[in-house]
């Protein structure tokens, strides 16, 4: 079965585009545990819950705000977080190559897999290889479904990952812990033991295997689910049909831009930021359509979302997909 395409558009630096779509990394490993009214068998759902009088109220007396003091709130309308969602381009725009050994491991969030499309195989391999021989990785912008993403694209493998990033103001800085210095001399370990520790670490070294790693209390609580159902232990619980989401799939082939690139086109570290405007001209007229309305239908999907604490396998569904569609 063909892996599902969540993301269609190009990766873009200088004048090279190269039309690619974006696939799941990873998987969700963790027990599941829905919450059900025990009389009935049925799911827990949302409830708008007023925290201070403890009564339900109406969606359509809910609005958003944001604290920017202590219990003092800026509300925001659905027009104006609309006005400032960014525009989608479906471009992955590198802003700069780095250093792979340069970007700590702590700035990464959530890795896809990125794989050519539309005749752009060569293109990919060539920036990949490239890539993989200057230890050189890419730092580049992304929008998701209305929401800028901070990425670095990496070669691995026969692959590009895409992993999203933490924003700098994000990560929070080692001051105030208490952490011995590099190369303080008080810190600086005997001959002895350093040829100990090498020793210990040599010992218990080996090749990397995913597969060697279990989550121990998923399969403990997956044994005890499995035994109880053998046993006949089990409930019916009917649950609400989802609409599957939809993507875009505005792609625009700029992949000859390449050879004009090689042949003197402008480039270096300033190149995206000008010839990337001016490559990206065609496909954000393309999408400023369906960004409009991708943004109209997030705009209303989020006007009526819930203001009470998520009780239940709805809550917990739709805030895992909301995750990783992030």
């Amino acid at each position: 079965m063909a892996a599902r395409t969540i993301w269609k558009g190009a990766i873009s630096f200088g004048l090279v585009h190269i039309p690619v779509g974006l696939h799941t990394a990873t998987t969700e490993s963790g027990v599941d545990f829905d919450w059900l009214d025990k009389r009935s068998m049925d799911p827990v759902g949302y409830k708008r819950i007023n925290k201070r009088t403890g009564k339900e109220i109406d969606k359509d007396n809910i609005v958003k705000g944001v604290e920017y003091e202590d219990g003092k709130y800026v509300i925001v309308s659905p027009d104006e977080i609309a006005d400032a969602y960014p525009r989608t381009t479906q471009t992955i725009e590198i802003q700069q190559f780095v250093d792979a050994t340069d970007v700590s491991f702590v700035y990464l969030e959530r890795p896809y897999y990125v794989a050519p499309i539309n005749k752009g195989q060569k293109v990919y391999a060539l920036l990949r290889d490239t890539l993989a021989k200057t230890g050189k990785i890419g730092i580049a912008k992304v929008v998701i479904q209305t929401k800028q993403h901070l990425a670095a694209l990496i070669p691995s493998g026969d692959a590009l990952v895409l992993n999203l990033m933490r924003w700098g103001d994000e990560v929070k800085s080692v001051e105030g812990l208490d952490l011995p210095k590099a190369g303080a001399k008080n810190m600086t370990p005997s001959a002895s033991e350093l040829k100990m520790a090498k020793m210990l670490v040599e010992d218990m070294s080996g090749q990397w295997d995913p597969e060697q790693y279990q989550d121990e209390f998923k399969a403990a609580v997956m044994g005890l689910v499995e035994k109880k159902a053998r046993a006949g232990k089990t409930e019916t619980v009917i649950e609400p049909q989802e609409e599957s989401p939809t993507y875009a799939d505005n792609v625009i082939d700029l992949t000859e831009l390449l050879q004009r690139s090689l042949k003197g086109g402008k480039g270096g570290s300033k190149a995206p930021s000008s010839a990337g405007k001016a490559g990206n001209g065609a496909a954000k007229k393309a999408a400023k359509s369906a960004a409009k309305k991708t943004a109209a239908k997030k705009t209303t999907a989020k006007s009526t979302g819930s203001a009470g604490k998520a009780s239940g396998k709805t809550a917990a569904k739709t805030a895992s997909k909301a995750r990783k569609a992030a």
